[in-house]
C-alpha cells in the first residue's frame, strides 16, 4: 500500500435520480479538489432506497448513472467506487457496485451477496422480492492499495472479511444504507470491529437521512483505520454544503503497516487448526 488521500460521499437520495447525480458530480468535484486518489458513494446513490421503486430505477450494463460517473472519474483523473445502483441482468435485478478507473473503465463489480430480509419493530425489508442475490466479494489492485468492496448487509458476515484477509486486502470501501434504527445500534461498532479484526481502513458511505422517506437512513459516514480510530465522519446532514457532506482523510501507509507490526494479529491466526474445527 502506498499513501494517499481517499473521500466519502453523503446526501439525502431524492426521488429525482437527476438530482443525486448532481450531487454525485459536485461531491466528486470537490473531493478531487482535496486531492483524493478514491472516491466511495453511498448505496443506491441515485434512487431512495425504497424497494417498490428499485426496478423503476435500474439500468442495464453500464446505463446512464454508471456513465456520467465514469465520464467524471475520466475528467477528474480519480478511482471511484460508484456506491451501488439497482442492475438489471436479464430478468434479474442487483445492488451493485461498480468500480471505475481514472481512465473511466469500469475496473470490476460487486453484487451484494446477503440480502436484507428483516422484520424490527421500526424496519420490515424483503430485498430478496425485488433483488438477486451475488456470489463473490470484490477485489482489486489498485496503483496504491489492494482494495475489498462489499455493499452495507454483507458487511455483518466475516465470511466476506475473511475472504478480504486471504487476498491481502488493505482498504474496505462500503457502500450502505444503514437504517437509522440499525445505524444507531451496530454502524460504529461493525465498521470499527472490522477494521481492527482484520487490520484494514475500512470506508462506509450511507445517505444522510431523509424524514419524508419510508426508509430513513442513519448517515454518518466515516473511515477508520486499523486501530478502530475514526479518522473523519460526518453527521446527519448537517454540515453539507449545496446538499453534500464530503468525509476526507488521509490513509497511511506507515499507519498501516505499524499496527500491523506491533500487534501482529494475522500473523498468530491459525488455520491448520481452524479447519478441522468442524
Amino acid at each position: 500500500m502506498n499513501s494517499f488521500v481517499m473521500a466519502v460521499g453523503q446526501w439525502p437520495v431524492s426521488s429525482e435520480k437527476g438530482e443525486n447525480l448532481e450531487r454525485a458530480e459536485r461531491f466528486l468535484r470537490r473531493a478531487a479538489r482535496e486531492g483524493a486518489a478514491l472516491c466511495l458513494l453511498p448505496e443506491m446513490f441515485q434512487t431512495p432506497y425504497e424497494l417498490a421503486r428499485l426496478r423503476a430505477s435500474a439500468e442495464e450494463g453500464i446505463g446512464p448513472s454508471i456513465e456520467r460517473v465514469a465520464l467524471l472519474a475520466r475528467e477528474l483523473r480519480v478511482h471511484v467506487v460508484a456506491g451501488s445502483i439497482c442492475e438489471r441482468a436479464g430478468d434479474r435485478f442487483h445492488n451493485t457496485a461498480f468500480v471505475l478507473g481514472p481512465d473511466g473503465r469500469v475496473l470490476g463489480k460487486h453484487r451484494k451477496i446477503h440480502l436484507f430480509d428483516v422484520s424490527l419493530e421500526t424496519v420490515n425489508v424483503q430485498e430478496s422480492a425485488v433483488l438477486s442475490p451475488g456470489d463473490r466479494p470484490l477485489v482489486l489492485d489498485l496503483p496504491f492499495c489492494r482494495l475489498g468492496v462489499c455493499i452495507c448487509y454483507d458487511t455483518r458476515f466475516p465470511a466476506v472479511f475473511r475472504f478480504f484477509e486471504e487476498r491481502g486486502v488493505e482498504v474496505a470501501a462500503i457502500p450502505a444504507a444503514f437504517s437509522r434504527t440499525t445505524g444507531a445500534a451496530h454502524w460504529h461498532l461493525l465498521l470499527r470491529s472490522r477494521a481492527v479484526e482484520y487490520q484494514i481502513y475500512v470506508a462506509a458511505a450511507c445517505p444522510a437521512p431523509d424524514e419524508r422517506s419510508s426508509y430513513v437512513a442513519y448517515g454518518h459516514s466515516l473511515i477508520a483505520d486499523p486501530w478502530g480510530t475514526v479518522l473523519a465522519e460526518a453527521g446527519e446532514g448537517e454540515e453539507a454544503v449545496e446538499g453534500v457532506e464530503a468525509v476526507i482523510a488521509r490513509l497511511s501507509a506507515e499507519r498501516l503497516e505499524k499496527v500491523r507490526r506491533e500487534l501482529p494479529l494475522l500473523a498468530h491466526r491459525r488455520p491448520d487448526l481452524y479447519a478441522g474445527w468442524r
